[in-house]
């Protein structure tokens, strides 16, 4: 199990990481807006996130990465669908992959 500070670090990582997306999607005109719209939702469950990391409640931080790992995925399989721009797939599959490496190594 990751110690608090690990997880604290790796989430601040996860941060910079949608918001870069966040950036990206929103400045790339051609990006399909369901997925603009699901990286926002993400970028959006960020501060509540931050609050549940800081609470060093196991239960509560593996709850918390899960759900936003499975907004993750949700974006990842909208990029193979709708086949974006090569900055907007891979900024999407980063965010994929930031949130299901956390997820994995709590459980």
């Amino acid at each position: 199990m990751l110690q608090p500070a690990e997880i604290q670090q790796r989430f601040s990582q996860i941060q910079q990481t949608i918001n870069q997306a966040e950036e990206v999607t929103r400045n790339d005109q051609g990006a399909p807006d369901d997925i603009r719209d699901r990286i926002q939702k993400i970028a959006h469950e960020m501060p509540a996130a931050e609050r549940v990391m800081r609470s060093n409640d196991q239960t509560r931080i593996i709850e918390c990465i899960d759900r936003l790992e499975e907004m993750g995925d949700d974006a990842k399989r909208m990029v193979r669908s709708s086949q974006p721009s090569p900055q907007v797939a891979s900024v999407v599959t980063r965010v994929h992959d930031v949130l299901s490496d956390l997820k994995h190594q709590l459980h």
